[in-house]
């Protein structure tokens, strides 16, 4: 559904314009209904609202009695904002969100299939160049044997 990456600015107070292609998916599917929730890797992942809620109740499901699943819970649920787009096609990003994921101007939008991943443009130049490592035989077995 959402796929590759698109350079963009966020504005003085925090919006971010989604992009026509995206935007238009968004419409027809998913009455503009968001949510922006923390990712482990320092970026913001961005769902139409119908695909997070099954995740979401997965993760309510897992016992919190296990340190890293609490964890695991604390992040993405307790960062999880319900979001709309306004007329013009824009979300607004709470600042707790921007200071999670450090995020100023330049900021780089990532279609992952059912989300999409909002970076900060430095922090996503500096996590391809560490994705680098695969081409030079670092592959994990779940990879081996994968062609493009």
């Amino acid at each position: 559904m959402f796929q590759g990456a698109t350079q963009l600015s966020l504005d003085s107070k925090g919006r971010l314009a989604i992009p026509a292609r995206h935007r238009d998916i968004l419409l027809a599917h998913f009455a503009s209904q968001l949510v922006l929730t923390a990712d482990a890797d320092g970026c913001l992942l961005c769902y139409p609202q119908p695909e997070w809620l099954p995740i979401r109740d997965k993760l309510l499901k897992l016992s919190s009695l296990n340190p890293r699943i609490r964890a695991l819970q604390r992040r993405l649920v307790g960062y999880a904002e319900d979001v709309e787009m306004d007329a013009a096609g824009r979300v607004l990003i709470s600042p707790a969100l921007r200071n999670y994921a450090m995020l100023d101007k330049r900021v780089m939008l990532i279609g992952q299939g059912n989300k999409l991943e909002l970076w900060d443009e430095a922090k996503w130049t500096a996590q391809q160049e560490m994705a680098l490592s695969f081409a030079h035989g670092d592959l994990p077995p779940e990879l081996e044997g994968f062609t493009l």
